[in-house]
């Protein structure tokens, strides 16, 4: 699986509009695209950021899909818009366990490491990180992203609501813990953000 994550920053009081944008011409023009396997839109309102996530079944889907959306993008995300990222990522690991909810929360953990790593770095989560993280009471997918050329990845922790994500604040980072030192890793950045939408069809 390959995804496509666009990350936004702008006033917290147009944060909706570019939303709605999202989830309507947005979300049409991502289901008429070949290789479309499902999106998610997650926000923090206080601070006015905005993540959305797609994900395609090859990285040629995903690359023909940029070509139609980036000409829509800027329009769709109008007055909101301050900054603009779009980065590209290979799904190494994604554990789907229960159907996430609108309201829901995600968790999203930046790392680099040495591209060399990659397969420690893949490995580690899969066998340490994700096991303890599946363990969190309202956990709905867990999952690591990378850019293997660049060395950058995301851990994504979905979680079925809000309190379950605040609860989960403990044993998460002494997951985190423990992959960093086994694998490697820096830890770069860690973000909440609210559930907006979310749909992923893997499989």
């Amino acid at each position: 699986m390959f995804v496509r994550t666009v990350y936004v920053t702008g006033d917290p009081t147009k944060i909706d509009t570019a939303v709605r944008a999202l989830n309507t011409e947005g979300r049409e023009l991502l289901q008429e695209r070949p290789g479309y396997c499902g999106a998610g839109v997650f926000v923090d309102r206080d601070l006015g950021k905005l993540l959305g996530v797609s994900w395609w079944d090859t990285a040629e889907a995903r690359h023909n899909s940029d070509e139609v959306m980036r000409l829509r993008r800027q329009a769709m995300l109008g007055p909101f818009a301050g900054t603009l990222t779009v980065e590209n990522f290979e799904a190494v690991v994604y554990h789907p366990l229960q159907p996430p909810r609108m309201g829901g929360g995600l968790r999203v953990t930046r790392v680099e490491f040495d591209p060399a790593d990659i397969d420690l770095v893949a490995e580690t989560f899969r066998s340490t990180v994700a096991p303890r993280m599946e363990t969190l009471p309202g956990l709905a997918a867990a999952g690591l992203l990378v850019d293997r050329e660049r060395g950058t990845g995301q851990v994504g922790a979905l979680f079925v609501d809000r309190d379950s994500m605040v609860a989960s604040r403990a044993g998460q980072a002494a997951a985190r813990h423990e992959g960093v030192a086994k694998a490697h890793v820096n830890v770069v950045g860690l973000e909440e953000f609210e559930v907006v939408h979310t749909d992923v069809h893997v499989g």
